[in-house]
């Protein structure tokens, strides 16, 4: 077992004290950390490897709980349209995935991992198909994710079936690994995916002890649909079918009816606010404060880079902190505490993964960064409050290092796990080969 000793400047762990070590130091055993605390604490004969991270400042990774990391592959092609609605969303990505095939998953996955790590991400929450090919990227970069195989049927029984039967597979290769879950993903409830397709998912997430990963009221399609059909929301309509039983993560949640916040307060559901992709879309904003209120789980998500297009959670943090004052009228409408706690602790929990990651705490697993406390954006450190600092200033450029269970993924902002520049040349050849594919 090797023990590495980690002295920096400042120590942010964003547990439920909000303790802060200025200086501090961090102690990590193989994947977890043992100790941590003031640096007139440390005890220097604990460690097999000492390093100090003198002018920066170490906190928990970052979650990202909600993207398609495949879709790096579309980048550039959804202009001009809305990829919250079905029409738009038909035009500009699916036509483009009908053409597509799995050999240009590899490299755009690698691509979204880089860019994720490069930036302060150490775990992320993603829905695609091509499972296959997306976990072999995931294990090698070193990331920590929870991986949902997506599902489209469109009411076709054939569809169906093969849809099932491909999660069903995944879902069997993923039991031992040892840093990624697998989940159920259908693309979103009554939407594109049947009230027949919604129970096989359910009896799927039962059978692999599992949640569901989806979409969720970005425009109101659902409930119009459950309204008509079922004289309910869709969020009630959901609990009839026990949808509500299971671990829920919902990317958007823009139109859920208030009267539905106490019950999906009172369930394992995360509500994860993707304010570029809305914003860029031109679609609502979603009422992240009162979804608070009632006591709703929220997490930050970038959703997929063709409709954001960065991977660069901090920047998402800051965008979510002012779209959310600007839909209040209210200077500083959800605290920058909240915010980066709903980027690390609320995106952990929507994986289950709370008593694990999010916090930098003894026990828990070394998922940690460490940012530049001596670039612009901090100073004055006296005046500055870190968090607003964190929120309003800082950017995923910062970012210095990155570890992943006691495993260095990025090292003086250079990666580790993976080629980025040879990632992105794959990229820009798998991108050639789907442009003479092009729909018409």
């Amino acid at each position: 077992m090797t023990k590495t000793l980690l002295r920096a400047s400042k120590i942010l762990t964003l547990d439920e004290a909000g303790n802060i070590f200025q200086p501090g130091f961090i102690v990590v055993e193989d994947d977890r950390i043992i100790d941590l605390g003031p640096i007139e604490r440390i005890d220097v004969q604990t460690a097999d490897i000492e390093l100090d991270l003198e002018g920066r400042l170490i906190m928990p990774g970052l979650v990202n709980a909600h993207t398609h990391s495949p879709m790096v592959l579309f980048r550039g092609l959804s202009e001009g349209h809305s990829l919250l609605t079905w029409e738009g969303w038909y035009k500009a990505i699916r036509t483009w995935e009908e053409v597509m095939d799995g050999d240009m998953v590899p490299p755009a996955v690698l691509v979204s991992c880089g860019e994720m790590i490069r930036t302060g991400t150490t775990c992320f929450a993603d829905q695609y198909f091509y499972m296959d090919r997306i976990v072999p990227a995931v294990r090698q970069s070193g990331l920590r994710a929870g991986l949902a195989y997506g599902i489209v049927e469109m009411g076709d029984e054939e569809a169906r079936q093969r849809e099932m039967a491909s999660a069903t597979t995944f879902l069997e290769s993923v039991k031992d690994e040892p840093r990624i879950t697998g989940w159920v993903g259908p693309h979103a409830f009554f939407v594109d995916n049947s009230p027949e397709a919604i129970e096989m998912e359910l009896a799927l997430a039962d059978q692999f002890d599992t949640g569901l990963h989806f979409h969720l009221a970005t425009g109101g399609e659902e409930d119009a649909y459950c309204q008509e059909h079922f004289d309910r929301s869709a969020v009630e309509q959901m609990r009839e079918l026990g949808v509500l039983d299971r671990p829920l993560i919902a990317a958007h949640c823009i139109t859920v009816p208030e009267n539905d916040f106490a019950l999906l307060a009172e369930r394992t559901f995360t509500a994860v606010i993707a304010a570029s992709a809305c914003m860029r879309a031109g679609a609502g904003i979603a009422p992240l404060k009162a979804m608070r209120s009632a006591g709703i789980n929220s997490a930050i998500g970038t959703d997929n880079v063709t409709n954001n297009n960065s991977y660069d959670l901090f920047m998402e943090i800051r965008t979510a902190a002012k779209l959310m004052s600007l839909r209040e009228q209210e200077p500083s409408a959800i605290p920058a505490l909240d915010l980066l706690r709903m980027a690390t602790t609320g995106g952990a929990r929507a994986l289950g993964l709370q008593d694990q990651i999010g916090s930098l705490e003894v026990g828990k697993k070394a998922d940690l960064i460490s940012l530049d406390l001596r670039t612009v954006g901090w100073s004055p450190q006296g005046g500055q409050n870190v968090y607003t600092a964190i929120v309003y200033a800082v950017g995923g450029m910062h970012v210095q290092d990155v570890m992943v269970d006691g495993t260095w993924l990025l090292r003086n902002t250079e990666w580790t796990t993976l080629d980025y520049g040879a990632a992105c040349a794959d990229l820009e050849e798998a991108f050639r080969d789907l442009a003479t594919r092009k729909p018409s």
